[in-house]
Order: C-alpha cells, then structure tokens, then sequence
C-alpha cells in the first residue's frame, strides 16, 4: 500500500538497523506483492543524511513525483530505504518546508547544538546522552583550554571502532580493503583539528560574503569536528547496511521476482550503501539494472582498480561497478561545498599531514587524492563517459560501464557548510535515473 504522504505506487519501506538487519515484515511483504503488483522496473532509493522516517518519505515522495508522468507507460514500483543516519538541523534542504529542517537551527546561539540535532545524537548513538549532554554545554560556554577534553568526549561519543558486524570493506583505504590506522580525525591534536575546521568555514562563509581574516579560533571548527566525526560513522555504517542489508534482500528479490529490474539510486551516504550492496549480491544475480548516484559522499576513486598515486593498491569497490547489468551513473556538482572542501579535508586528516590549503585545492595532488564522487565524478576508471546534463538527457546514456553528468545546472542551491549538497529535487534528476535504466 502506499504511505500517506507518499506521491507514487506501489511504494514499499525498507527499514534496517545498523548492524544491517532488515524488517522481516516488510522486506517479506515486497517480495510476495511486487510481482502481484504487475512491477516490471523497481526503483530503490536510500537517502544519506536524514532523522527520521518521515522526512526520509518525504524526499521519496518529492523525488518520485515526476516519475509517472515522464514515464506513463512504464510498470513502476517504488522502494524508500529507511537507515538509521543523522543529519545536523542547522543542514536545510532546499524545497522543504521550514518544520522539516528544524527551524530552532536558524536561532540557536553561536555553534551551539539546537535540541533536534541533540535528539538526532541521542538517536544515532544510543546509551550516550551525559556525552551528548556535556558536548552541548562545551559548545556553548567555549571554555578556556577545553578543545582537547572535547575532542574527548566526540571520540567517545562515535566509538572510533563501532559495534557490530562491519562490511568487508568497512572504509574507503587506500590499499583494496587492507584495514589502516584509524583517523587523525580521531587520534590528532583537537585544537589542530578544530583549527583547520575553522579556517575551511572561514574560507566558506568568506564566499558568501564575510569580510578580513583573522587566526582561527578553535571554538570555530568544535561543531564541524563533532559533525565531520558523526559522519565518518555513518560512512562506515552506510557501508554495513548497504553489504549485509539491501544486497541480500536484492538477491531474495531476484530469487522471488526473476522478472523485476531493480534500479538502485542513493544520495549522499545513501550512495555509498547502493553501492556497497553490490558486494552484497549473492553469487550470479543480475538483477540490477542500473546505479545512480546523487551526491555521492564516497571517494572517487572508489572503483577504480588502480589508483593514480599509488600503482599497487586499487579502490574500495574496484570492478564492482561490473556487476551491474547496465551503467553507474554518478551525478555530481562543484556547488556541493560539503564535499568539494569539508570531504576532502576531513579525508585528508585520514592520514595526511600537509597542510589544509594543499589539501583543499582540487588541482594539487592531495585534492584529487581525497575528492568525493559527488564532486568531480567517477575517477581512474578506464571508460568513464562524461556528460553535461543536458547532454545526458538528449542523448542515450552507454548500457554499461561509468558514466559522470555534472548535474551542476539543477544542483546549485544552498548555504554554508554544505551548499548544494541536498539540493537534489529536480525532475531532470528524476529523469537521469529513468535514462540510466533503460524505462520506458
């Protein structure tokens, strides 16, 4: 049945915990309807940075609007996967009504944390709440010589090495999935860390339309440390849910509805767990027919099998990108700040110890070394087509094989510190994803 708030039907919910596990009622309930439903192309949509299961369904809703229209005769069925992510309330997202992106954000003091994003912590990290607490009250009354004690408590908070079962390739390493040392992010100098934070938003906001510059006061970059650290947990769990959760239940669905081609698209994080439920597939499934990316927080070189600064050592997904029956299609902008300078430099603090402005710059070496896919596209890999957007849509899109479109025409809205990172409500997007798959 479709969901009350929901545009399109059939639509389905997938919700999985962290550990990856799926509802058994719900995935059971997809695989006994979707082909009692007549589906022919299932479209599977996992959201990145989100808080609850009503704003995950309205995205759904927003982004699928289109779909029937620009494909009227096309047998469509609609999937929303539900993951348990965060996303700070002072992140709006372009389109969506004021109540939605927790207007408290707009007016709380300073860096401090408005009481959503507090409950959004609360939520992603259960049993946490003194550490959530005294967090807040550190962003709030700055002590004196206090940045270390709260890098502290931000360690403690995420759990450097988080519980439960991980994917085989828990994080983007620079060696085909040999595990590395964990994060300067979390073993370095806070008030360094906090420091280079401040000066990115500096440089950010200085974009907008502040003025001078002056040494960066550590303060500054304390919420960006705490939200860059929140994120490499997700990043790691996107990865979990994506390769023990959404991969196996494709493989039931295949195995239950030979006939449905399944269409996976993700946003942000979201993409990341598409892309790792490719791991995921059982043994022969062919049963994905597409992959789109919008906004893809993962790194670019993701899929190559060699890296261009390192000829022995190959992306964390390398050549999965071949287990699709169709294209990976990544859509990416350079106005999502988000992962044009924050991605890359707290990749960088991944184990690099050069300096921000290097690391920060997309021509040097370490810029391309630490860039997000949803920045500059699928890298190092043979092949790889390039588009426009309005190239993609007047063309026919190759059916297999990488495809970037620089969706930087429709993607283009939105405010420090992340830009147009969300901005990713567009009919032509919608479009894309019916191109990359082949529906008609």
């Amino acid at each position: 049945m479709a969901q009350p708030t929901m545009s399109v039907t059939p639509y389905w919910e997938l919700t999985f915990d962290a550990d990856g596990d799926v509802d058994g009622q719900e995935r059971d309930r997809l695989l006994t309807e979707v082909t009692r439903r007549g589906v022919r192309d299932l479209i599977v949509f996992a959201h990145g940075w989100n808080n609850d299961r009503s704003g995950a369904t309205r995205l759904y809703g927003h982004f699928f609007a289109p779909v029937p229209h620009l494909a009227p005769q096309a047998r469509i069925g609609y999937v929303g996967v539900v993951w348990p992510s965060m996303r700070f309330c002072d992140e709006p997202i372009p389109d969506f009504p004021k109540s939605v992106v927790a207007t408290e954000a707009e007016t709380a003091p300073g860096d401090a944390l408005d009481k959503d994003t507090r409950h959004a912590l609360l939520e992603t990290f259960p049993g946490r709440a003194t550490v959530v607490d005294q967090i807040a009250r550190m962003l709030e009354q700055r002590p004196a010589n206090g940045v270390e004690e709260f890098g502290r408590l931000v360690r403690l908070l995420v759990e450097v090495v988080p519980g439960g079962p991980q994917p085989l390739f828990a994080a983007d390493t620079l060696a085909g999935g040999v595990p590395q040392s964990e994060p300067v992010l979390f073993t370095g100098d806070s008030e360094t860390l906090c420091c280079d934070f401040a000066q990115a938003l500096a440089s950010l906001r200085s974009g907008a339309g502040a003025e001078g510059f002056t040494l960066p006061n550590p303060w500054d970059g304390a919420k960006e440390l705490l939200r860059q650290a929140t994120y490499y947990a997700m990043k790691r769990r996107a990865g979990t849910v994506g390769e023990r959760g959404l991969g196996p239940v494709v493989g039931r669905l295949a195995a239950a509805a030979p006939g449905v081609r399944v269409h996976l698209v993700g946003h942000s994080f979201g993409g990341r767990l598409v892309s790792f439920a490719l791991g995921g597939l059982p043994e022969g499934v062919r049963t994905v027919k597409s992959v789109t990316l919008l906004q893809g927080a993962f790194s670019h070189y993701a899929f190559a099998a060699r890296l261009p600064f390192d000829a022995h050592a190959g992306g964390v997904l390398q050549g999965r990108q071949n287990l699709i029956d169709g294209p990976l299609v990544c859509c990416y902008s350079h106005f999502d700040s988000a992962l044009g300078t924050l991605y890359p430099l707290a990749s960088r603090m991944a184990g690099d110890a050069e300096g921000l402005v290097e690391g920060l710059d997309p021509g040097s070496v370490l810029g391309a070394k630490w860039g997000a896919m949803g920045h500059d596209g699928v890298q190092a890999v043979p092949g790889t087509r390039a588009y426009t957007l309005s190239d993609a849509l007047a063309t026919t899109l190759p059916a297999s094989g990488c495809v970037n479109i620089d969706a930087a025409e429709v993607v283009r809205r939105g405010d420090p510190p992340c830009g147009a990172h969300s901005d990713i409500v567009h009919p032509e997007l919608a479009r894309v994803v019916l191109a990359a798959g082949r529906i008609r």
